[in-house]
């Protein structure tokens, strides 16, 4: 005896007929191990699929009084909770090009003819089930490649913003043109402010290079360096604390650029230079 397969999955057979109902039944539950629910009527049906969760598939009786299989179809299909299930148009009137047609116009995937062949319908349920266990299982693969991509850069993100924090250098992170959007806490530190104090401020405000003409045109002269060699090191400056004392620092400044190649952030490192002896070239 064959074991029985798809455990788990829900199966809603539709048909005016108790005896044809009874007749799938009495079929299905010898070859699977599904959970299967009966409607007589199209209204009866709307019921049951909008009442149960998770249906995976609708064999669907197309001769039906009041409510018939075509108009049942198309109730389903406009409703955002069963219009994704599939329907399996079970007739005995398939006769025509034109009717297969009209099927598949109101959601069917396929049609079976009574009198019912027992291995067919079997294969074709069989079909259905194996085609939704795979997309199931590739939908499970996916999930957890996400989570595993997730995990790895929160970890990462963790790590570079455990080296920002505790990093010696001051960092800030301004817009292109000099806002301070963002800055580390060893920065914070060497200027004095909170970080809701300098995020917003222009760097001007907190920098000075070796002379007043540098100082002004601070933002013109590096946007065109930054454009032209995308990062300029080593430059002799001066912090500028919010208590007003001057700190001498090592400044580099790299520019970082959007999908069309523009600048977008500069991102700024000053090392503080405070008891450092600055030793010319020159000197023995």
């Amino acid at each position: 005896m064959n074991e029985k397969r798809y455990k788990g999955f829900k199966l809603l057979i539709v048909d005016d007929n108790q005896n044809n109902l009874f007749t799938l039944r009495t079929l299905l539950e010898k070859h699977m191990d599904i959970e299967i629910f009966e409607a007589l009527s199209g209204a009866q049906a709307l019921e049951i699929a909008l009442a149960e969760n998770d249906l995976d598939l609708i064999i669907l009786d197309v001769q039906m009084p009041e409510m018939d299989g075509y108009q049942t179809a198309s109730m389903l299909k406009i409703r955002k909770k069963t219009r994704d299930i599939p329907i399996i148009f079970l007739t005995a009137a398939f006769k025509t090009e034109e009717f297969q047609q009209k099927g598949y116009d109101v959601g069917a995937v396929d049609y079976l003819l009574k009198p019912i062949d027992d291995n067919q319908l079997i294969n074709k349920i069989s079909t259905y089930f194996r085609l939704i266990e795979k997309e199931r299982e590739m939908n499970r693969l996916l999930e957890e490649k996400v989570l595993e991509r997730t995990a790895e850069l929160n970890k990462t993100k963790l790590h570079l913003e455990n080296i920002i924090t505790h990093m010696g250098e001051a960092l800030l992170v301004l817009d292109k043109t000099g806002i301070i959007r963002e800055v580390n806490p060893a920065g914070m530190q060497m200027l004095g402010y909170a970080e809701n104090e300098l995020t917003g401020m222009s760097i001007g405000d907190v920098f000075e290079e070796d002379n007043d003409e540098q100082a002004e045109a601070f933002m013109g002269t590096w946007l065109e360096a930054l454009i032209r060699t995308g990062a300029l090191k080593a430059i002799d400056a001066r912090f500028v604390t919010k208590s007003g004392k001057r700190i001498p620092i090592l400044f580099s400044r790299t520019a970082v650029s959007d999908d069309n190649g523009e600048i977008s952030d500069i991102i700024c490192i000053a090392k503080d230079m405070s008891g450092f002896i600055r030793v010319n070239s020159d000197d023995s």
